[in-house]
């Protein structure tokens, strides 16, 4: 599974807790967030997929994902995101291996 169509999982998996994510451009990094009472999950469109992948990834690290069925490429993906050198450092550009 490649990182386009794990974050398009993720995407579906946050609507599903109940959670909008949203893709916009600007100068942010993006992440989790309440606006007005609701959950959001900001994504910067200026940034590569495995940055957007590992900030999905963070911005769901303290959902109930265990209420939830995730395909196993994308449960591995959302664990290798979040035990990287710096938890998942969308900084370094690197994403967590998503094949299958």
């Amino acid at each position: 599974m490649d990182t386009t169509a794990v974050i398009e999982e993720l995407e579906d998996v946050a609507h599903r807790l109940g959670i909008e994510v949203r893709s916009e451009a600007g100068n942010f990094r993006g992440g989790r967030c309440v606006v007005d009472g609701e959950e959001i999950i900001m994504l910067n469109e200026h940034d590569l997929p495995e940055t957007q992948l590992i900030v999905l990834a963070e911005a769901l690290r303290d959902a109930p994902l265990d209420t939830i069925y995730l395909k196993p490429a994308v449960r591995r993906a959302l664990e290798e995101a979040g035990s990287g050198p710096e938890q998942g450092d969308a900084a370094s550009g690197e994403a967590p291996h998503v094949d299958d």
